[in-house]
């Protein structure tokens, strides 16, 4: 019985962690969507060095930022 109890709670673990990893990827194509389109950047054309590049120059911003508040 509490072999089953264990079962259950591991599947409702399971459960909440995909819950979490599906609202990151959400929020990280959100993100993503709106820098592409804030930028007028062509999702054709950008290359993974491009987005590396942009990620780099927006963290960069972001941590800047907070360090001078």
């Amino acid at each position: 019985m509490s072999q089953s109890n264990l079962e259950k709670q591991e599947a409702k673990l399971k459960a909440l962690n995909q819950k979490i990893k599906d609202e990151k990827n959400k929020i990280e194509q959100r993100l993503g969507k709106q820098i592409i389109s804030q930028a007028n950047l062509d999702y054709a054309t950008l290359t993974t060095p491009q987005i590396k590049m942009i990620a780099k120059k927006i963290a960069a911003f972001l941590n800047q930022d907070q360090n001078n508040q």
